[in-house]
């Protein structure tokens, strides 16, 4: 088959790509940017344009698409016109989940790392799992794992519902916070959102959550299924990867394994050899001063937060320095006071442009100013970065040797600490 994916530098859409390539069938796709995913996808074999536009639909057998764009897409278009079968990234998941044992992970916070524990514990324990990660895992390079069993364990996301495409028979929801709430409006909407979910699980399923957490227990109450509270289990475990949040998101990993049966030694182990993965409190150098360089993806207060407060716990009293990128207009609107006081474990803070991605709002500067104005509030020592390049140059300017850099957020803030540690300073 020939293949065609729109947006195929996506985390989860290239996943899918993959599973493509190595099945033997020829790739195209289009992104509005390079990135080191679709670098990847090329040197596997994939034809990939940079720009979105009609030119690139030359007869594809299949269009499969990220969720993140909008429906006045020129190839989005120009493949219904086509009448060319077309599903979202979603619906491909739940096609895929329909015939496998599904083992899917959601939650607001933590699913990428527990997705990514779950996998590298059933590989160990030797299931040979199909893995899809909204990540690259550290050992494997990839965000997706080809496997020969029947199980496939895969990242579920909430936004828009699209978790409600799977089928799983085993679910996992790590948290339940107040986040897409362009889309839920509220935490009720939230929380009915994954209420769905849990529905969605068969008499004989199992669900692993902590069923003591307030917005779960109004989530779980009309689940069919047996409910695991992975929070009973062990945590007994020395992570690689710092931070309490890690812990529980063993925890839940390991109520996974032990329902099918992995041994206590060997979940031990395979947690315990757990590298982590990209953008996930990703260690990315020295500069040539010596101040460390490290990258996460949180976005949201309480992974900032969760971050933070394991980088303190991680480095003491080095002086710790965090380039936020804000995501999404929306969320920064939404959630601008929980924002505000997210940053206490940071010594200094810099705060870049709102990332829109799937938005196309133009106020950029003006939601970015309020932001920093309320943060300012609570944290004395923070700047307003209006461009990659002041970014770059007030931490050449600043940064000393012993200092720590995050860069943190879900845009392409991981790039200025790239040129840093490139910088002759």
């Amino acid at each position: 088959m020939k293949v065609h994916f729109i947006g195929i530098g996506g985390i989860g859409v290239s996943a899918i790509a993959r599973m493509m390539l190595f099945g033997g069938h020829e790739v195209t796709g289009s992104d509005v940017s390079t990135s080191i995913i679709t670098d990847q996808l090329i040197k596997l074999g994939a034809k990939v344009a940079i720009g979105q536009n009609r030119d690139n639909i030359k007869k594809p057998d299949l269009v499969i698409y990220t969720s993140a764009i909008g429906n006045k897409n020129e190839e989005l278009a120009e493949v219904r016109r086509l009448k060319i079968p077309i599903y979202s990234y979603p619906e491909i998941l739940g096609k895929m989940s329909v015939d496998k044992y599904t083992i899917a992970i959601a939650g607001t916070h933590g699913k990428t790392t527990t997705t990514a524990m779950i996998g590298k514990i059933l590989m160990d324990a030797k299931l040979s799992p199909t893995v899809i990660v909204g990540s690259l895992l550290k050992d494997k390079k990839s965000n997706f794992v080809s496997g020969r069993s029947n199980y496939l364990v895969v990242e579920a996301c909430e936004y828009k519902r699209s978790f409600l495409n799977i089928n799983p028979i085993i679910a996992v929801i790590t948290n339940i916070d107040n986040d897409h709430l362009d889309y839920y409006g509220n935490i009720s909407g939230v929380i009915k959102g994954f209420s769905e979910f849990a529905a969605k699980l068969p008499k004989d399923g199992y669900l692993v959550c902590d069923s003591h957490q307030p917005h779960i227990v109004k989530a779980i109450k009309h689940a069919k299924c047996k409910v695991v509270d992975y929070t009973k289990l062990s945590r007994n475990f020395r992570l690689k990867i710092p931070g309490d949040h890690n812990l529980n998101n063993a925890q839940a990993a390991s109520a996974v394994a032990k329902i099918l049966k992995v041994s206590q030694a060997t979940i031990k182990k395979s947690l315990e050899g757990y590298l982590g993965t990209w953008r996930r409190f990703e260690y990315k150098g020295k500069t040539k001063n010596g101040a460390l360089v490290y990258d996460d993806y949180a976005h949201h207060p309480t992974e900032i937060k969760a971050t933070l407060t394991a980088a303190r716990q991680k480095f003491g009293s080095q002086k710790i320095i965090c380039v936020f990128q804000p995501h999404l207009f929306s969320r920064t609107k939404l959630l601008l006071n929980d924002f505000a006081r997210s940053f206490g474990d940071a010594d200094e803070v810099i705060v870049g442009d709102i990332y829109a991605a799937r938005e196309y709002a133009n106020d950029n500067r003006t939601g970015v100013i309020k932001l920093v104005q309320k943060i300012s509030k609570y944290h004395p020592r923070i700047v307003y970065g209006n461009s990659p390049r002041k970014i770059l140059s007030l931490l050449t300017d600043n940064v000393e040797r012993g200092n720590v850099v995050f860069t943190m957020g879900a845009g392409d803030v991981y790039k200025i600490g790239e040129r840093l540690l490139r910088s002759k300073s």
